[in-house]
């Protein structure tokens, strides 16, 4: 018989894990709500990030440059500026070069998803095919206690925080400054917001970098609660995927949802069926499908 305790740990867990899978999602979500770009390059970006902060935390030597150890903070830092210029750059010098083209879909999925391959097999080139781990910094490595039987871990803690907030900015971006107008018009009608005197090519920079960032942030941040290795970004642009169709492509609010009902059904799925931890979310996404193909936010605005 599975215990309360068990149970409540596993909930827990669950949350972290949707808290790590929204920080993917919802920058997958920002980009397709705006520049309708499936970008299958974002699970690479997300693991371009976790090897940039395991490089400065650890120190390694990467094509015969040894890197200084900096810390975890100036990693998730140096996480951020380099998978957001890398994303500003995929987007400018490939990914534009293919809007308003009539099969525009699928050669944004054919580019991007050469990018996973390319990005990939360099990372394996740098770094090899071993694995690397990192602990969490000093001050978020102890256990948050809500009653006498039950704690969690205090940075898995700090991630669901982190998810909350992230969600809780781009909402206050988007709806309260003048930056959030100019991308909501732009996502809603492309040509008139050009008309209109909007730089409508250096806002879809900007988004995608944006965008990019929180892929490096998601993969930064995983680094101390998984083994980091070329292939991590394979699973989690999936289930990242499954999260967006959940919730409806471009909602942020579905974004949210989606990661913290898969993030459940990874970790409490596997102790209520046995090996069921990653059948149960791919079940819930043909549900959703059959019954409400939109998503279950589908029919809200994206952004």
């Amino acid at each position: 018989m599975v215990s309360i305790d068990l149970i409540a740990d596993q909930v827990i867990t669950g949350l972290s894990i949707g808290a790590q899978l929204f920080l993917v999602a919802i920058g997958l979500s920002l980009i397709f709500g705006v520049l309708d770009v499936l970008n299958f390059a974002h699970g690479a970006l997300y693991m371009i990030g976790a090897y940039v902060a395991v490089t400065l935390v650890n120190g390694l030597d990467v094509l015969g440059l040894s890197v200084p150890q900096m810390g975890f903070w100036p990693g998730v830092v140096a996480a951020l500026v380099v998978v957001g210029v890398l994303g500003a750059v995929i987007e400018v010098g490939f990914i534009r070069r293919l809007y308003g083209r009539q099969e525009e879909v699928l050669d944004q999925l054919l580019l991007t998803f050469a990018f996973v391959l390319i990005l990939t097999d360099l990372t394996r080139v740098a770094f090899g095919t071993g694995q690397f781990v990192i602990a969490p910094p000093p001050e978020l490595q102890g256990t948050v206690r809500f009653t006498s039987s039950l704690a969690a871990p205090t940075y898995r803690v700090f991630l669901i925080l982190t998810s909350i907030a992230v969600l809780g900015a781009l909402f206050a971006v988007l709806r309260f400054t003048n930056v959030g107008r100019l991308v909501r018009a732009t996502s809603s009608d492309r040509d008139m917001a050009r008309l209109l005197g909007i730089d409508v090519s250096r806002l879809y920079t900007g988004v995608f970098f944006v965008g990019a960032v929180l892929a490096g942030l998601g993969g930064a941040l995983a680094a101390p609660v998984g083994a980091v290795s070329p292939a991590m970004g394979n699973q989690v642009i999936i289930n990242a995927f499954v999260v967006v169709v959940i919730g409806g492509l471009g909602s942020f609010t579905g974004a949210f949802v989606g990661a913290y009902v898969i993030g459940l059904l990874i970790a409490v799925g596997s102790i209520v069926i046995s090996g069921a931890g990653q059948l149960l979310p791919f079940l819930a996404m043909i549900a959703v499908l059959v019954l409400k193909p939109q998503g279950l936010f589908g029919t809200e605005e994206g952004v």
